[in-house]
């Protein structure tokens, strides 16, 4: 890439413009001629031609030294990609390679990496692995999403659901823009695709005495049955059950209380636990030491949590997070009101918080059509 300063003279005016000539390399017709490409930036820039006087001659200086300064500039921004052209040894790079780099850095969170890691072998299969970022175009990126959309899992013989769908398509889209920001691509071809659209899921959760008969059976990990019923009686994520310590623990003259930072969004969060919730945590330990001692995120620990729900007469199906569901539910079911509940839940945005008002409108249509018939 080579910039120029060129001048060229106006007959009506009568002055000098100033342009710039970019050099773009050469490409080949299809008659097999070489074509040099070219692009011009003009600067509303003149010099007075015949200057006469001090006066245009500082002129035509001023006009010179500036125009300079602008192809200076112009050379940096093609330098760093800013200007509009592609950079060929970047675009050339390979997008797995990319993307692989980016899920291994989310190693150290386990349901963050988990889905990058099934973002990637979703490209991997639909696209192979010697794809660069030059050969991902608006019509890449549409296909893909309706690969998402509409391709059958071969292990579950069914489409993906579309809050899965949109998961894996979101993870694909935030590549593409941290290529942007590391100048790897200048335009970002997702920008102009429409997202998939969530839908409702069903948020699965535990009844007061469901929550009960868990507490009665027997659990093979009893870190686990410990750590799920906190959650039940806290509200916390399971990322941040399972990295809590015990100087995040606080014995107040109120009360009990967790100071932390949310490891989903790195917020600072002051949550009052119960004294019944308290208990669950067990003796307390040394300031660095974590509170649920040798609780993973593992095939046997989930086996485990499905056995121990299915002991209990339970045939929801029933993951770590449906206590966070619990809590929230049982929260509003005893007459919290949402603003509360929502910064218990550590929420940013109450509307997120509003999705369990629906549960409890659910179960309020269901209350009112219990009473039988009267007109017998």
């Amino acid at each position: 890439m080579k910039v120029i300063l060129r001048q060229r003279k106006q007959t009506i005016k009568g002055g000098i413009s100033l342009y710039l000539e970019i050099y773009k390399g050469t490409t080949k017709t299809p008659e097999g001629k070489t074509k040099v490409l070219r692009d011009y930036k003009y600067l509303d820039l003149y010099l007075i031609d015949n200057p006469k006087n001090p006066v245009d001659r500082q002129t035509n200086k001023d006009n010179l030294k500036l125009a300079e300064s602008i192809k200076a500039k112009t050379e940096l921004e093609i330098k760093n990609g800013q200007y509009g052209f592609k950079s060929e040894f970047k675009g050339k790079a390979n997008f797995i390679d990319y993307f692989q780099k980016l899920t291994d850095d989310r190693k150290n969170s386990t349901g963050n990496y988990g889905n990058w890691d099934s973002t990637l072998k979703k490209l991997i299969k639909f696209a192979g692995k010697d794809f660069t970022f030059n050969d991902i175009d608006v019509d890449f990126v549409e296909t893909f999403k309706d690969y998402l959309l509409n391709e059958p899992d071969p292990q579950k013989e069914k489409i993906l659901s579309k809050n899965a769908a949109l998961s894996y398509f979101n993870k694909f889209k935030a590549a593409l823009n941290q290529a942007f920001e590391d100048r790897i691509i200048i335009d970002n071809p997702a920008k102009r695709v429409k997202g998939i659209k969530a839908e409702d899921s069903k948020r699965e959760y535990l009844t007061l005495d469901e929550l009960k008969a868990l507490v009665k059976t027997e659990c093979r990990y009893p870190v686990l049955k410990n750590a799920f019923l906190f959650s039940c009686l806290t509200g916390l994520r399971w990322s941040d059950v399972q990295k809590l310590t015990w100087s995040e623990v606080q014995n107040e003259n109120e009360g009990y209380r967790i100071t932390f930072f949310q490891k989903k969004t790195k917020g600072l969060q002051y949550l009052d636990i119960s004294e019944q919730a308290r208990a669950y945590l067990g003796a307390t330990g040394k300031p660095n030491d974590k509170v649920f001692k040798g609780l993973k995120y593992s095939d046997y620990m989930n086996v485990a949590l499905a056995k121990w729900v299915l002991n209990a007469k339970i045939t929801k199906d029933i993951t770590f997070h449906c206590a966070r569901h619990t809590f929230a539910v049982l929260q509003l079911t005893l007459g919290t009101e949402i603003f509360t509940l929502s910064k218990l839940l550590g929420h940013a945005d109450i509307r997120t918080t509003m999705v369990y008002s629906k549960i409890i409108d659910e179960k309020k249509r269901e209350a009112v059509n219990k009473i039988p018939a009267i007109n017998l």
